[in-house]
């Protein structure tokens, strides 16, 4: 059996819950995002007659429920130390490739489950086959991918939108359950499958371990190619969703992709805490970022902000993240340093690093 191949043993200390959990303790900007979102609240709620109301809170989180599902996929990616810049391409192609299929005369829950399945191969087979079988730099592959898909969906869509009038649509978009608009519900069952896949599956665990030390996974048995393919494909199923609802919403496939997109996913998984050079953080962070930066606009919108001051904002987020994140790493290495200089960081290491150990048990 390869390296790659063997599989690890389940023990207490490198549990999948228990590895997903430490990656958890040691998030940087968990604390911050979660203090910041409290107080944005209370002075839009003080200072924004609007904001507080039933009404605008439903259209606060509609809003954001794009942005919402594929920061959860960007978050996986994110932790692996990668980054898809190709998710808004890849929402605008899904939702053309939905509007068609309708068209054709597939029926609207069959045409959006081939829909899903598309997105996510289109995203696992180009993204993560590159990414992770030819070991090719993430940015540079996505970066390709949003640029040959957008010229793709022009190309095919004739750069025109198309009107999608299945009832589907409408029940994904615009209808409620239980009085609360379906796309809630989507980001609610999107952020609990995302957290079961981080926290109680071997999955989860053998992200957090690509993303700490790729050479040393592999050597731990963990099989990263896979890991990368399958993080890639569920980013790209995150976009595809996303598409989907859009189109429910606005009851158009438009061709147009959002370049913002994949920098407001970014800023808002990195404001959650989860880290550029990959190993930590989650979706639970996550949530918390998209959150804020829903908040942050709506009430910006309500007090009549131009909609080009809010792109400023967003940016300055996105700088501020980064350089938290940056400034985090520092202080790490220095309190690692100032433990290792009083000969404290050897046990201290051997105790925070769990076990993980090849076997030649079945495989996964």
């Amino acid at each position: 059996m390869t390296a790659e191949g063997a599989t690890h043993r389940a023990t207490p200390a490198n549990s999948p819950r228990h590895l997903a959990l430490a990656a958890w303790r040691g998030t940087r900007l968990y604390r911050p995002i979660l203090v910041l979102t409290i107080l944005l609240f209370v002075i839009l709620t003080a200072t924004q007659s609007g904001f507080l109301t039933g009404a605008n809170i439903q259209n606060l989180f509609t809003g954001v429920s794009a942005l919402w599902i594929i920061s959860l996929g960007m978050t996986f990616v994110l932790i692996t130390a990668g980054a898809d810049l190709s998710v808004s391409a890849i929402s605008a192609l899904t939702g053309i490739f939905l509007a068609k299929i309708i068209s054709g005369g597939v029926p609207g829950w069959p045409a959006v489950l081939i829909t899903l399945v598309f997105g996510s191969v289109l995203g696992a087979v180009v993204n993560g086959g590159l990414i992770g079988r030819f070991k090719l730099s993430f940015f540079v592959v996505t970066l390709a991918s949003m640029t040959g898909l957008t010229g793709a969906v022009n190309l095919w869509s004739g750069t025109q939108s198309f009107t999608v009038n299945s009832p589907v649509a409408l029940d994904i978009g615009v209808n409620s359950i239980l009085g609360v608009p379906a796309p809630i519900w989507i980001m609610i069952i999107a952020f609990g499958l995302s957290l079961w896949l981080q926290r109680w599956t071997y999955f989860g665990r053998d992200v957090y371990a690509v993303g700490g030390s790729l050479k040393a996974a592999r050597l731990s048995g963990v099989r990263t190619t896979r890991t990368l393919i399958v993080v890639y494909g569920i980013s790209a199923f995150g976009a595809t969703i996303a598409g989907i609802i859009t189109v429910g919403r606005i009851g158009v496939a438009a061709p147009n992709v959002d370049a913002n997109l994949p920098l407001q996913a970014i800023a808002a998984v990195l404001l959650g805490g989860t880290s550029l050079t990959g190993g930590s953080g989650g979706v639970g962070g996550t949530v918390l970022g998209v959150i804020f930066l829903g908040m942050l606009q709506n009430g910006l919108s309500i007090a009549g902000v131009p909609s080009f001051w809010q792109q400023v904002v967003t940016g300055i987020i996105l700088v501020l993240a980064v350089l938290g994140d940056q400034l985090g790493i520092i202080g790490d290495r220095l309190r690692r340093r100032g433990r290792g200089g009083a000969g404290g960081e050897p046990a201290a290491a051997a105790a925070a690093e769990p076990e993980i150990l090849p076997t030649t048990a079945p495989e996964r």
